[in-house]
C-alpha cells in the first residue's frame, strides 16, 4: 500500500508539470531554477526567419542545454510549418544546420493568443485562460532568459496584429523586480530599434538586455532561400545561437559579457547593443540564463559555420519578396496582381513620408523644424507620448504589420514627443491621417 501510495503521489506531481528528475537538473548552483520566455512576435510567410529563429532555440535549450520544457513558455503565431507556401509541410528549416527545427516544439501560444498583453501576464506570473495557461513561476532565486524576435520601432516591438510599447515593458519590467520575480534576467531581442526598448533601462534591477540593433537602425533578416523565397534567419540572432554551439557543452566558460563581444564583432550589418546592468550579469557565465553543461545530449562542440550572409534590412523583406515571386510569375493574373502590390508599396511608402511631414508641419508651424525633427532618431524621454503617438499613428494611418517599410520613418513622429504635447501630436495625426 505504501509503494502505491508513493507511486500516486509522484504521478499526482508530474501531472500537474512538475518533473522530480529534471527538476534537480535544472536548479542552478545558488538553488533557484532557469525559466524561458521565447517569442516570434510575426506571422505570414515572408516573415519565415522568425520563427525559424524560435524553434532553433526551443531545442538548444530544451534539448542540449537541458532546460526543462515545462520552464520554457513559447509563443508563436504558428503559420509557417503548413503554411500554403510552403513545399515541404510541417517542416520549418533552420539556416545553420538545414534541418527541421519545428517537430518537437511545444507552442503554448499561438494565433490570436500572440499578443503583447498576454507576453506582460506571463511576466508577471499571471494565470492566461488562453493556450496551455502556463506562466512565469519564477522566485527570487531564479534566473530568468527572454528572447523576442520581430519587427521593431521607435520604442515598440511588434506582434501579430499589435505592437508592446516600451512604457508598457518598463512597467512590467519595475513590477518584476519590485515583487521579486527572479534574481537575475537576461533579454536577447531581435528587431529593428530594439535598443530603444531598454536604452532607459536601469543599471539596478538585475536586468541586462542585449539587442540586435541600437536605437536608431534597423535589424538585418540573413540567408536567403532561393526556393522558398525567404530568408531562414535573422543575422544577430543566428551570430549568437552559432557561438553558442560552438562552445557547447562548456557554456560555463563564456559570460555574458563575452559572448556580447564576439557576436557584436560578427555582427557587421547592425550595431549589437548592451543596456541595463553591465556589472554583475555582464560577467556571469551563459549557462546561468541558456542551460547548464552535462544536463543536454552528449554532443561534440558544432565547428563554426560559414554562412552566405546575403541580407537585407528587415522593413525591407516584404517588398523584396514580392518583387522575387514577381520575377518568378508565370500566370498572367499572378503577375498582374503582383505588379498592383508591389505599385501599392512603393506608392505607400511615399506617401507615409508625406504624411509624417505634413503632421510635423501641422506640430511645429514651420517648415525649418520639420527638416530638424526629421534628421535622425532621437532619445525617447516621455515614453507616455511614444505610446499615444504611434497608436494613434497605427490605428489611423497604416500598421507596421502589414506595411513594416514605415518602421524606417516612424522616428520623424515620435521625435516630436521630446518638445510637444502628446494631444497636439494626436490631433494633428488623426487630422492628416483622415484626409489620406
Amino acid at each position: 500500500m505504501l509503494k502505491i501510495a508513493l507511486f500516486a503521489a509522484i504521478f499526482a506531481i508530474a501531472v500537474q508539470g512538475y518533473h522530480p528528475v529534471e527538476d534537480l537538473l535544472e536548479k542552478t548552483e545558488h538553488g533557484g531554477q532557469i525559466w524561458a520566455v521565447i517569442v516570434a512576435g510575426s506571422k505570414s510567410w515572408y516573415n519565415y526567419r522568425h520563427q525559424s529563429d524560435v524553434c532553433h532555440l526551443y531545442h538548444l535549450l530544451t534539448k542540449k542545454h537541458g532546460i526543462p520544457r515545462q520552464n520554457v513558455i513559447t509563443l508563436m503565431y504558428n503559420d509557417i510549418a503548413f503554411n500554403v507556401e510552403n513545399p515541404r509541410q510541417g517542416i520549418i528549416i533552420n539556416a545553420l544546420h538545414g534541418k527541421d527545427v519545428y517537430e518537437g516544439v511545444m507552442i503554448d501560444y499561438m494565433g490570436r493568443d500572440v499578443t503583447p498583453q498576454n507576453f506582460l501576464d506571463i511576466l508577471n506570473g499571471q494565470r492566461l485562460r488562453v493556450g496551455s495557461g502556463k506562466t512565469l513561476k519564477s522566485g527570487p532565486k531564479d534566473t530568468v532568459f527572454v528572447n523576442f524576435v520581430d519587427h521593431g520601432g521607435p520604442g515598440i516591438l511588434g506582434f501579430p496584429t499589435d505592437e508592446l510599447h516600451v512604457a508598457d515593458l518598463t512597467k512590467t519590467l519595475e513590477n518584476m523586480y519590485n515583487e521579486k520575480r527572479y534574481k537575475q534576467m537576461l533579454w536577447y531581442v531581435e528587431a529593428c530599434y530594439s535598443g530603444s526598448m531598454f536604452s532607459k533601462l536601469s543599471p539596478d534591477m538585475n536586468i541586462t538586455a542585449h539587442t540586435a540593433s541600437n536605437t536608431d537602425e534597423s535589424s538585418y533578416a540573413c540567408v536567403k532561400d532561393e526556393d522558398l523565397d525567404v530568408y531562414l534567419g535573422d543575422c544577430w540572432s543566428l551570430n549568437w545561437m552559432n557561438n553558442t554551439e560552438q562552445i557547447f557543452p562548456n557554456l560555463e566558460k563564456e559570460t555574458v559579457e563575452q559572448q556580447y563581444e564576439i557576436v557584436k564583432k560578427m555582427t557587421t550589418e547592425s550595431h549589437a547593443s548592451i543596456y541595463g546592468d553591465l556589472t554583475y550579469i555582464y560577467s556571469e557565465p551563459i549557462s546561468t540564463f541558456l542551460g547548464h553543461p552535462g544536463t543536454g545530449a552528449e554532443e561534440e562542440p558544432v565547428p563554426e559555420r560559414k554562412i552566405k550572409y546575403q541580407s537585407t534590412a528587415t522593413p525591407d523583406v516584404m517588398l523584396e519578396y514580392l518583387k522575387d515571386k514577381r520575377e518568378k510569375a508565370t500566370n498572367s493574373e499572378e503577375a498582374e496582381r503582383l505588379d498592383k502590390e508591389i505599385k501599392y508599396h512603393i506608392q505607400t511608402e511615399g506617401k507615409v513620408q508625406e504624411i509624417l511631414e505634413q503632421i510635423s508641419r501641422q506640430v511645429t508651424g514651420s517648415w525649418d523644424m520639420v527638416a530638424v525633427f526629421s534628421k535622425s532618431p532621437q532619445s525617447i524621454e516621455h515614453p507616455g507620448c511614444n505610446k499615444d503617438v504611434l497608436s494613434a499613428f497605427f490605428s489611423q494611418c497604416y500598421k507596421m504589420q502589414t506595411h513594416p517599410y514605415i518602421t524606417k520613418y516612424l522616428y520623424r513622429l515620435t521625435n516630436l514627443c521630446n518638445m510637444y504635447s502628446s494631444d497636439k501630436i494626436v490631433d494633428a495625426v488623426l487630422e492628416n491621417c483622415s484626409h489620406n
